[in-house]
């Protein structure tokens, strides 16, 4: 998988419960293989249970695994600094509430952003890349930096999470159910700027959801996972419009059928 810009080779995380006598192995994710590349969007869907945030974890280098490899611009990931990893590889998760600290500002995140990963950049420019980011996010800056979490909606928040995670220029956008939190009204504006953010910048959005209309909507492929496998991937109209794998067919006939046009034969 050479060519890719970010690949998963026989992938798997097994996690031990329990005490020295009396244990349990849950192999969450179980030797699974992808490719990416820049400009796509590459859905990761299944039920809770399936794995999906598993792999995310583990792309984003927040568990290491039991055994196979990520590898990044040809390197596995292992041997590459988080720091360095973080500025190319950032995570939008789908809790924005759990990612913010509700006693500092929002202006807060951005400044630890430099600190942690962009150190170099000079002071006087830095205001001008955190009013950028937000713009690009849709966001007035004047009225979101000095807010604190409690008074923006979780459509505004999970917004400001993304503009923070572009203040580094990534290469991926490792997105976990980005939009399970936010009003029906929102998703649609959110999901588009993470198109716009492929098609225009030639980003890698690995977007993770339960839902495969979304991710239908979203994606030039789709990537199946269930128990912890991948069970079916391929382009997103093909997974959607002719699915072979008997759980994809499941995923797909609990899409609420609201028209007769917009049915889904399977």
């Amino acid at each position: 998988m050479a060519e890719y810009l970010l690949s998963v080779e026989h992938l798997s995380k097994i996690f031990i419960t329990g005490g020295i006598r009396r244990y349990e192995k849950i192999v969450a994710v179980d030797d699974i293989s992808f490719g990416c590349n820049r400009g796509e969007i590459v859905g990761l869907i299944g039920e809770s249970g399936s794995g999906k945030t598993t792999t995310a974890r583990l792309l984003l280098k927040l568990l290491k695994p039991t055994s196979g490899k990520i590898v990044y611009g040809g390197k596995d990931v292992w041997t590459i600094p988080d720091i360095e990893y973080h500025r190319y590889v950032q995570g939008i998760f789908q809790d924005p509430y759990a990612s913010l600290n509700p006693v500092y500002k929002i202006s807060h995140l951005f400044n630890n952003t430099f600190v942690g990963l962009l150190k170099t950049t000079p002071k006087s420019e830095r205001e001008e890349m955190i009013k950028n980011s937000l713009k690009l996010v849709h966001l007035n800056p004047e009225e979101v930096l000095q807010k604190h979490i409690y008074e923006l909606s979780g459509g505004e928040l999970q917004r400001v999470l993304l503009a923070n995670s572009l203040l580094v220029n990534p290469e991926v956008i490792v997105a976990d159910e980005p939009t399970s939190m936010i009003d029906a009204s929102m998703r649609v504006e959110i999901l588009n700027i993470f198109k716009d953010l492929s098609r225009k910048d030639r980003k890698l959005i690995i977007f993770i959801t339960h839902d495969i209309g979304q991710a239908f909507y979203m994606c030039d492929r789709i990537i199946v996972m269930y128990k912890g496998k991948i069970v079916e991937q391929g382009p997103a109209e093909q997974i959607v419009l002719d699915p072979q794998h008997s759980y994809t067919k499941r995923l797909i006939s609990d899409v609420p059928k609201l028209h007769e046009k917009f049915v889904i034969k399977v």
